[in-house]
């Protein structure tokens, strides 16, 4: 049994701000650590009270990811940064195919952030988390001065496990291959722009940030032989196909008239001049099949609410030069090249 705890976990987060001695080590930190992160991810690893996490390891491959989010505004509609990082994690350690196990996060808090908000970002977490079954089971937390941050960073880690049989990597696109993807382009990064901008859309346009393993876990026992899967976030479809080609030395063709895209989105690109492949998502995954199978994995992302509108956009061809191009709805093609420069920094 773990010793008392002298600090109970109830606490009123409604007044007051972070100040220098919740990061002190002292009564303040642990005050602050119990009362709201033990609290809200509360289960048995984490209440082992440990500056680690001790936990059985099934046989097979393990994965590892981590991952950094500062994105401003910290609430937006669809989520905030604390979902955000749960779902950005899990989606890095499913795209092996694996299924997501554990996570851990550190918070880097800004003196004078409001109680009310750092509470409702970790209630936020701990929801995520609960949600995705996928625990955090160990953390930090750390207080910088006045203007040293911008409210709060967060820094995750993710463990998974890759079922037996499954070997999902980019390096394994082969020419004949088919490109699918799980839904509409650009959610995220226009209702970022949009919350940050303040421009406003006819209609409700959010966040498209959602945890995939599930979806992910449907589509490997579909077809477990998925050659590779990613999620295009940061730079957008256009930057992660191009990772792809390069990574397994061929070349893409895009169909413009089969990607799908909200109007909305379509509409605020051409508003600002911005190029939807190219700007970010936090609840879509690109997936290449082999050809034969490609039907009946579409069919297993459709059976899936976060796959709903999937769809097949292109095909993997021998091209030395690893280019990604795209048949345009004139007929044409044109090059889809690497994001150049960042229309949109802080976007996670």
């Amino acid at each position: 049994m773990p010793p008392r705890n002298p600090y109970p976990r109830s606490h009123d987060f409604g007044d007051g701000c972070i100040d220098l001695s919740h990061g002190s080590g002292g009564r303040a930190t642990t005050r602050l650590v119990e009362a709201l992160f033990v609290s809200a991810f509360d289960n048995p690893l984490l209440d082992q009270r440990n500056d680690q996490a001790q936990f059985p390891v099934a046989p097979g491959r393990m994965v590892m990811t981590t991952d950094a989010y500062v994105i401003s505004p910290l609430f937006f509609p669809g989520g905030d940064i604390g979902s955000l990082a749960v779902h950005g994690t899990i989606n890095d350690v499913a795209m092996a195919g694996a299924r997501p196990l554990y996570l851990s996060a550190a918070f880097i808090l800004e003196e004078g952030l409001p109680l009310a908000d750092l509470n409702r970002i970790v209630q936020s977490m701990a929801q995520a988390s609960r949600n995705a079954g996928v625990p955090v089971v160990t953390g930090d937390t750390k207080v910088v001065e006045r203007g040293k941050c911008d409210g709060v960073f967060i820094t995750t880690a993710g463990i998974g496990r890759i079922p037996d049989g499954v070997t999902i990597s980019g390096e394994q696109a082969r020419p004949g291959d088919a490109v699918l993807l799980s839904g509409t382009l650009g959610d995220h990064g226009i209702t970022i722009m949009s919350a940050r901008a303040g421009i406003s859309f006819a209609t409700s346009l959010q966040s498209d940030s959602a945890a995939l393993h599930t979806l992910v876990a449907g589509m490997v026992a579909a077809v477990p032989a998925i050659h590779c899967l990613r999620d295009p976030t940061r730079g957008g479809l256009a930057a992660t196909l191009n990772e792809l080609a390069q990574q397994s030395e061929v070349g893409i063709v895009l169909e413009q008239d089969h990607i799908p895209i909200h109007p909305e989105v379509s509409g605020a690109c051409e508003l600002l001049g911005l190029d939807p492949l190219n700007i970010a998502n936090e609840g879509k995954l690109i997936a290449i099949c082999a050809e034969t199978d490609a039907e009946r994995l579409l069919a297993a992302m459709h059976a899936h609410p976060l796959g709903r509108k999937a769809a097949i956009i292109g095909r993997v061809i021998a091209d030395p030069h690893r280019f990604v191009q795209m048949k345009t709805s004139f007929g044409g093609k044109r090059m889809v090249d690497w994001l150049n420069g960042d229309p949109l920094p802080r976007i996670c």
